[in-house]
């Protein structure tokens, strides 16, 4: 069998990417592409960051090339209106139309759910940083190919100040926990087969500390969430003892799962 060709949008801005450059951080599209070599290296993978196109010309003549596509992670809000967020909402309208099956992760679940008509707001319950604990999958993704051999309940890398508020209409809603109600989801737009996570299996905690350390400032004087230094460290340090009880695989499932679907849909 040929190669899967997949498509990874790289959701940050170009600056923000920059700023990760020159504090030696990974961009998040670079953390997904180390994530899915771990599993397969039958993938053709191009990036695209519709945050730098003024136009799509260049893509969306051979857009459905691909089997497949994963939308990453980004530190921008859906709700603060922008021409480089309008061009994300309007390129995944053309991925619905385009491209079948689709793994949108935290933003890229937020730009999907609005570009499919749903609402997405600042979360009501405070924000996950760096850590979503005690996910916990209901009866409908307990029979979804998303979480096969998943634990019921299990803790996750995640980084978000955002919440789906609103399902677009005939979603199906897969799991929760205390911060998040919507952790992840299924729903069909156009001919797309989306999978939606608001966490992160394909980052390590590792480079969460590290993105908790570069947005130290943000963190306490701008989000306001924690008061000072210590607060962020004793926060890092809870981090650290995840590590060592995590394990990559169990943490990496979903993206396993979703890789050999769409291998069994080519």
């Amino acid at each position: 069998m040929n190669n899967l060709n997949l498509l990874v949008v790289e959701g940050n801005l170009q600056k923000e990417n920059e700023n990760f450059k020159n504090s030696g951080i990974p961009t998040h599209a670079e953390s997904l592409k180390e994530s899915l070599s771990y599993y397969t290296n039958d993938l053709n993978i191009d990036v695209f960051n519709p945050c730098a196109e003024k136009s799509f010309d260049k893509i969306l003549p051979n857009i459905k090339k691909y089997q497949g596509l994963i939308w990453g992670g980004s530190s921008l809000n859906i709700y603060n209106d922008c021409i480089e967020i309008r061009r994300q909402i309007s390129f995944m309208k053309e991925c619905f139309k385009n491209i079948k099956n689709i793994l949108a992760i935290c933003w890229g679940m937020q730009v999907a759910v609005t570009a499919a008509g749903g609402e997405v707001k600042k979360s009501s319950n405070g924000a996950h940083i760096g850590i979503a604990k005690d996910i916990e999958i209901n009866e409908n993704g307990l029979s979804h190919p998303l979480y096969k051999s998943k634990n019921k309940k299990f803790n996750s890398p995640a980084f978000n100040f955002d919440e789906v508020v609103t399902l677009p209409k005939g979603a199906t809603h897969l799991a929760s926990n205390k911060i998040n109600k919507i952790q992840s989801i299924h729903f069909k737009s156009g001919i797309s087969d989306v999978w939606g996570l608001q966490y992160h299996p394909e980052i390590t905690y590792h480079k969460m500390i590290t993105l908790i350390k570069f947005r130290k400032d943000r963190l306490i004087n701008v989000r306001k969430c924690f008061k000072d230094e210590k607060e962020i460290q004793d926060h890092i340090n809870f981090i650290e003892k995840e590590i060592k009880v995590s394990e990559k695989d169990s943490r990496m499932l979903e993206l396993k799962n979703w890789l050999n679907y769409l291998k069994s849909a080519a």
